[in-house]
């Protein structure tokens, strides 16, 4: 009965949810197109009074800084990719030394654990000698 619920709980949230996931943007600023916006001036410059909607609003043209600013930021994504490429390549190495030394770890961790068997073994045969010893000895008295 819990799993039910649970089904339809993640149900209605992925409905509730799903429509913000597929909405289409409406704004008009990306990074790549600085020239498609239109501005509207919010103010009159003769009267400090809003302006109306039957005002004209002037487009935006194109001129060479906005190519300049493109080629700036088109040259500052190149670099972040390098240096993404630079960090994963650092990841890369870091991640051969610490399997390196996890391979070291583990193969002392399993050579200590048959020393110490063996140790133990031999302890036992110690103890195991002492005792015939001390039961020869029994006997002989």
């Amino acid at each position: 009965m819990n799993k039910i619920y649970g089904m339809a709980i993640s149900f209605a949230v992925i409905v509730a949810f799903g429509g913000c996931a597929l909405a289409e943007s409406t704004t008009e600023f990306t990074p790549l197109n600085f020239g498609n916006a239109t501005y509207t001036s919010a103010y009159s410059t003769s009267n400090d009074v809003v302006a109306s909607s039957s005002n004209t609003t002037p487009a935006v043209s194109t001129t060479s800084t906005d190519l300049t600013g493109n080629k700036k930021m088109q040259s500052a994504i190149s670099e972040l990719d390098n240096a993404q490429i630079e960090v994963r390549n650092e990841l890369l190495n870091y991640k051969t030394q610490y399997a390196e030394v996890d391979a070291k770890y583990n193969a002392l961790k399993t050579e200590r654990a048959n020393l110490s068997k063996q140790l133990k073994e031999t302890e036992k045969r110690i103890k195991e000698i002492d005792r015939a010893k001390e039961k020869i000895k029994k006997n002989m008295m």
